[in-house]
């Protein structure tokens, strides 16, 4: 079997020959950036949830709920500080 491929530049020889040799990998290391971002963004979710309990601004309206006038212990009833759930 032969293939034929006219080349117009080096350049393009360059980016024809990567593209058929790292096709595989570029897929593999786009799907593991994606699965990266993807737990990014639910880290992020959970250190804002942490934030407002440990605020008090967790679904509270007005002043009533909040963790200065809950009383002490408050914020500390809802875990650590650093503690994130688990999601799978």
């Amino acid at each position: 079997m032969q293939l034929q491929v006219r080349v117009r530049s080096v350049g393009a020889a360059l980016r024809f020959a990567e593209s058929v040799l790292l096709a595989p990998g570029q897929r593999h290391a786009r799907r593991n950036a994606w699965t990266a971002v993807c737990e990014n963004r639910e880290h992020a979710a959970d250190r804002r949830q942490d934030a407002d309990v440990i605020t008090g601004n967790a679904g509270a309206t007005g002043a009533a709920g909040t963790a200065e006038t809950a009383g002490p212990g408050a914020a500390r009833a809802a875990g650590p500080a650093g503690a994130r759930s688990v999601r799978r």
